[in-house]
């Protein structure tokens, strides 16, 4: 059991360290980011985030179906 853990826990430190060479390697290297709004392919789709997509759709409505009582 020890051994399979500790194995486990090089192969994860090897892993982290091959894919951070290019952030430390690089001046002012830093990760790229993951969130939707930020990707430039999603961008030119038209797809947003959720929060995005609630605030859109929110100035869609007119006054009258924000109220509406269902």
């Amino acid at each position: 059991m020890f051994i399979t853990a500790l194995f486990s826990l090089i192969i994860l430190i090897v892993c982290v360290a091959l894919m951070s060479i290019s952030i430390i390697l690089k001046k002012g290297g830093t990760f790229p980011s993951m969130h939707i709004s930020d990707s430039v392919a999603l961008k030119s789709r038209g797809i947003y985030c959720a929060a995005t997509q609630d605030r859109m759709a929110a100035r869609e409505k007119n006054i009258y179906e924000c109220i509406e009582i269902k």
